[in-house]
């Protein structure tokens, strides 16, 4: 059985993880996101403005790490929807209002019909 890579995503352009894990991971095509908080990544604090704004500083966070990958919300994001999840959390880390996760496959799609 051959081997599958597994690469570690990081760029300066999103925020540092908080804890013990990666921005993101590619195993083979499929890449991992970590929940994205609505920080800002220079100052490494919320930004202001309420849910709305913390929802689009999240995007624009994991839009960065997909960047990083080399790839873009195409790949997450498309006229068919993907899987999710979503969770019921007591508290978000610093007091986010939002977290959003991904699971990207690099490189071209094809939708089968």
């Amino acid at each position: 059985m051959s081997s599958l890579i597994r690469r570690i995503i990081s760029t300066t352009k999103a925020p540092a993880a908080i804890g013990p894990y990666s921005q993101a991971v590619v195993v083979d095509r499929t890449m991992y996101i970590s929940g994205q908080l609505g920080m800002d990544p220079v100052s490494g604090q919320l930004v202001d403005g309420g849910v709305q704004a913390q929802t689009k500083q999240a995007l624009d966070n994991m839009g960065e790490i997909l960047k990083a990958a080399g790839c873009g919300y195409e790949n997450v994001f498309s006229t068919n929807f993907p899987a999710r999840a979503a969770y019921q959390v007591a508290a978000l880390p610093r007091g986010g209002l939002v977290e959003i996760e991904a699971i990207a496959v690099l490189g071209p799609l094809t939708d089968a019909s």
